[in-house]
């Protein structure tokens, strides 16, 4: 899998170096952010395909077994597994400084708002590289030791299925973004509770909201209001939190 690993990393610095290069670029209305979820779908779907062909030879080994030079195989996996733990290490690091230098208000958000999804794709290519080394040690173990020579197979196919429920839910949070199906996201109540904290008679019409960056929302609203604020009340209220960087605000006043 190290081919797969260099390319996923190499695919997520290729996007921040993309997101930087046109980052000015006026063409991106809400910025660059999105190339970098892109990779994370696109790293998602090399995740399935090397889930696939794992399973297929797993599956062939254990209908035509191979001879296995145990002694090496072993040696060789502890060194892949040494890489990438320390490689894994380094990538949640990171990652945990992204978090760390995220939005301070409602830190219960923080999670579901501030990760890296393009970083976590590299994170889980190395991790699944971890994954199947861990197993295949295992498998070597238990075949030089044992003469269980179906177990590496078995392995390789349980390394498959590991690698595959995390690569669909890389899938799943990255088509999120990608599809701005975020009318779930803890923003959304947020902006429900702000308005009604203003106005609690207003009537929401219509509410649209999408991320357009780490932490960043867009927000379209639309209100129907028996009171006198106007939309730039409105507007100036749900500006304040940190989270909301592009907000319109309409109104419709009805007289009580």
């Amino acid at each position: 899998m190290c081919s797969s690993d260099l390319l996923a990393l190499g695919l997520s610095a290729f996007a921040y170096s993309c997101a930087r290069r046109f980052a000015t670029d006026p063409r991106f209305a809400f910025g660059t952010w999105k190339i970098e979820i892109l990779a994370g779908y696109t790293s998602a779907i090399l995740l399935l395909c090397v889930a696939a062909l794992m399973a297929f030879q797993s599956i062939e080994r254990l209908i035509a077994p191979l001879p296995i030079h145990y002694s090496q195989a072993i040696v060789l996996a502890v060194i892949g597994l040494a890489v990438n733990l320390v490689c894994a290490w380094l990538l949640r690091g990171q990652h945990g400084h992204d978090h760390a230098h995220g939005s301070d208000h409602r830190a219960s958000h923080a999670h579901a708002h501030h990760h890296d999804l393009n970083l976590r794709s590299a994170y889980l290519h190395v991790l699944a590289d971890a994954a199947t080394s861990i197993l295949a040690i295992i498998a070597l173990v238990g075949g030089m030791l044992w003469g269980a020579r179906w177990l590496d197979p078995l392995m390789g196919i349980v390394g498959a299925i590991l690698v595959t429920v995390w690569a669909v839910g890389l899938l799943r949070d990255t088509g999120k973004v990608l599809l701005d199906a975020e009318m779930d996201a803890p923003v959304v109540e947020e902006v429900r509770e702000v308005i009604a904290d203003c106005d609690p008679a207003a009537i929401v019409t219509d509410l649209h909201v999408w991320r357009v960056g780490k932490g960043k929302f867009s927000c379209v609203v639309s209100l129907v209001t028996h009171s006198q604020l106007s939309a730039d009340d409105f507007r100036a209220q749900l500006s304040v939190h940190e989270e909301l960087v592009h907000v319109t605000v309409e109104t419709t006043s009805i007289p009580v």
